[in-house]
């Protein structure tokens, strides 16, 4: 029950970042093309991020002989 506690506190969190970010973009007064170039960027930050992570986490397991 803790578990899902933090997940969904954590979620609400993201959700409240992802929101201000978005709004804080939408006010800004560039080019549409930056605007969608600024946008894009961290998430494909996030994602290489995230990828790093798995694949580091699932080598550093897999080595342990059985």
């Amino acid at each position: 029950m803790l578990n899902i506690k933090h997940k969904n506190i954590s979620l609400a969190i993201l959700a409240l970042v992802v929101l201000v970010y978005f709004a804080t973009i939408s006010h800004l007064e560039i080019h549409p093309f930056f605007r969608g170039e600024v946008v894009v960027i961290p998430l494909q930050l996030l994602t290489l991020v995230y990828i790093t992570y798995w694949r580091w986490s699932r080598k550093q397991f897999t080595n342990f002989p059985p």
